[in-house]
């Protein structure tokens, strides 16, 4: 997925790819024309034992499918989801059927520039990370639970987690604020400051 956002991103533009279909789909994705601000907070917390947990994580699902008799996972509906007999292995397959349906509401919501229930299932993105598929760490937690109490409409971990980035989407206004709220509660729990960037959707790498 990395590599394909740093491949064929556009600018002003989401990317909506689909790995099961081989698509990849810009949507346009202007935050600031609603004079909303994205931001990045690099909590610092390196990815470790990532690779051991991502490996577990991509048993349980590949578990899932063959249990209910299917190629990829995302071709569960959320009704099949019940007739899987272990509890872990559930969870992450409800986080993998719930996230494709957040995924295309969404591009919807963008599509109506309806930014309030963007970041609201940007949350919900956050909410199922931590709670069934097990990604998230104390310090995402924190600044997801941070910017949404200093006014943030959404905000959710990105990349694979266990360390890593947040994302937060907010009011230009309540940005000053938001910054100054996460630094403040990193410094409170004895954490090292974040690294924090405002930052737009941009084209992808390339030379020259």
């Amino acid at each position: 997925m990395d590599q394909a956002a740093a491949l064929f991103s556009v600018a002003g533009h989401a990317l909506l790819l689909d790995f099961a279909a081989g698509t990849r789909t810009p949507v346009p994705f202007l935050p600031s024309a609603a004079r909303l601000s994205l931001l990045v907070v690099d909590t610092g917390v390196s990815h470790q034992l990532a690779a051991s947990a991502y490996a577990d994580r991509r048993a349980d699902c590949e578990q899932a499918a063959a249990e209910l008799g299917l190629a990829h996972l995302a071709a569960a509906s959320y009704e099949q989801l019940g007739g899987l007999g272990d509890e872990r292995v559930r969870r992450r397959a409800r986080h993998v059927v719930t996230e494709q349906y957040r995924v295309l509401s969404f591009v919807a919501a963008l599509q109506r520039d309806d930014w309030t229930e963007a970041g609201d299932l940007m949350t919900a993105s956050h909410l199922s990370l931590r709670d069934d598929y097990e990604v998230s760490c104390p310090e995402l937690d924190l600044v997801v639970a941070t910017s949404l109490a200093a006014g943030a409409l959404g905000a959710r971990m990105t990349g694979g987690g266990f360390g890593g980035s947040a994302v937060v989407l907010c009011h230009d206004e309540d940005l000053p604020g938001i910054q100054g709220r996460v630094v403040a509660d990193f410094a409170r729990n004895g954490l090292d400051a974040p690294t924090l960037y405002r930052v737009e959707a941009s084209s992808g790498a390339a030379l020259g």
